[in-house]
């Protein structure tokens, strides 16, 4: 299994990405059960969720 991960360079800074990233999976995961969200429409034109949102802005900021 140590092997399977060898190929990535593994910092504290990596870490910490990863780590947000699982976190905040978790944090809407339980937002979305406690507070079921209704779609709307923001700045584009399309009707989205928090986790439509969210997954928008990951996507951009990976992107830039």
């Amino acid at each position: 299994m140590k092997d399977a991960f060898a190929w990535m360079t593994w910092t504290l800074p990596v870490a910490i990405f990863f780590i947000s990233v699982v976190l905040m999976l978790i944090g809407m995961t339980v937002w979305e059960i406690r507070s079921p969200t209704m779609e709307r429409k923001g700045l584009l034109p399309i009707p989205t969720t928090r986790g439509d949102r969210l997954f928008i802005g990951l996507l951009s900021a990976a992107y830039f």
